[in-house]
C-alpha cells in the first residue's frame, strides 16, 4: 500500500485526526497546548495496538511486521500500555 495514497486528501483516518485536533483546539479556547505530540501519540497508539493485535490474533511477530516495528519494540509498547503482562 502506498504511503502517498494513505496521506491523500479525503483519507478517512486523516480527516478524523484533523477534525479531532480542530475540536481540541476549539475546546482549549485560546489556552496554549502542552506536549501535544506526546498526547496525540499516546491517544492513537493504544487503540492501534489493540486493533492490530486482535487482527493478528495476538501474534506479536505478525503484528510487528504489519506495524513496521521490531518485535521487541512492539513488546515494549504493549507492556507500556498494559496490554500484556
Amino acid at each position: 500500500m502506498s504511503t502517498k495514497k494513505n496521506n491523500a486528501p479525503g483519507n478517512p483516518l486523516d480527516e478524523c485526526v484533523r477534525s479531532s485536533l480542530q475540536a481540541y483546539f476549539r475546546d482549549l479556547n485560546g489556552t496554549e497546548p502542552d506536549n501535544l505530540h506526546d498526547m496525540l501519540v499516546k491517544a492513537v497508539e493504544r487503540p492501534l495496538l489493540e486493533v492490530v493485535m486482535a487482527q493478528a490474533q495476538d501474534n506479536q511477530s505478525r503484528a510487528a511486521q504489519w506495524l513496521g516495528l521490531n518485535r521487541n519494540t512492539l513488546r515494549k509498547k504493549l507492556l507500556d500500555h498494559g496490554l500484556i503482562d
